[in-house]
């Protein structure tokens, strides 16, 4: 689905991203891993277009994206949810939620239902501002905000960013169930290795800008020296 290589990205003088390769396999979770400054958020913004590439080429089920501006990524089946919990908070949840639709027209009230029916805690927050939305409602609003587009591929990044554990389970299972019901394609970015883990099929872990490893995601977890070097537990 995904296929990156030689890529390098940076700031200024600072090298973020050097000559990284991976690929993020059809119909599965692949988690990208490291300590803050690694490079996994510059990775995910280069990838979706956010970021200018310095070096190296990204490739979409084998068209290059080279020439693609960001804006362009959610027609080609790419949806980007940011760190941060971005949502517009002067508007509703639903007008929130249909905005992530507008990419292929017309919003229907089938479309909304079937992202609304993925987190029931948005249908009695339908109709009040998204800025009234504690944090995990948040996060669900903007992964169901990506949702709304039907992507093939979803680039998630720090999706358990100050979530309480039980949080953070729930939506890990939802994008779970994602990719085992709709073949969705997940590009996970997350400083919880742990969780990610255990619910990633395959794992690539960066420091300082460069893949130190690339595994099935249970060797990673069974690897204790690289846990204690890289991951954190």
């Amino acid at each position: 689905m995904l296929a990156v290589e030689g890529l390098s990205a940076g700031y200024g003088p600072i090298t973020a991203l050097d000559e990284v390769t991976l690929t993020a396999e059809e119909g599965r979770i692949t988690a990208v891993l490291g300590a803050n400054g690694a490079g996994k958020t510059t990775l995910l913004r280069t990838v979706s277009g956010l970021h200018p590439t310095r070096s190296g080429s990204v490739h979409l089920d084998g068209t290059s994206l080279a020439k693609v501006p960001a804006e362009r990524m959610p027609g080609l089946g790419m949806s980007h949810v940011p760190e941060g919990r971005g949502v517009i908070t002067e508007l509703t949840v639903e007008e929130n939620l249909r905005l992530g639709g507008l990419v292929r027209g017309k919003v229907g009230t089938q479309d909304l239902q079937r992202v609304l029916d993925l987190f029931p805690p948005l249908v009695e927050r339908r109709g009040k501002p998204a800025g009234t939305l504690s944090g995990g409602e948040r996060q669900m609003l903007v992964i169901g905000r990506a949702l709304m587009a039907r992507p093939r591929l979803l680039l998630l990044d720090e999706p358990s960013l100050g979530l309480a554990p039980r949080i953070v389970a729930q939506i890990f299972a939802l994008v779970r169930d994602q990719v085992r019901e709709e073949g969705l394609t997940v590009l996970l970015v997350e400083q919880n290795a742990r969780s990610a883990l255990s619910v990633a099929d395959h794992g690539v872990v960066l420091n300082l800008g460069r893949v130190v490893a690339d595994s099935p995601a249970a060797a990673l977890a069974a690897d204790e020296q690289l846990r204690h070097a890289y991951l954190g537990f």
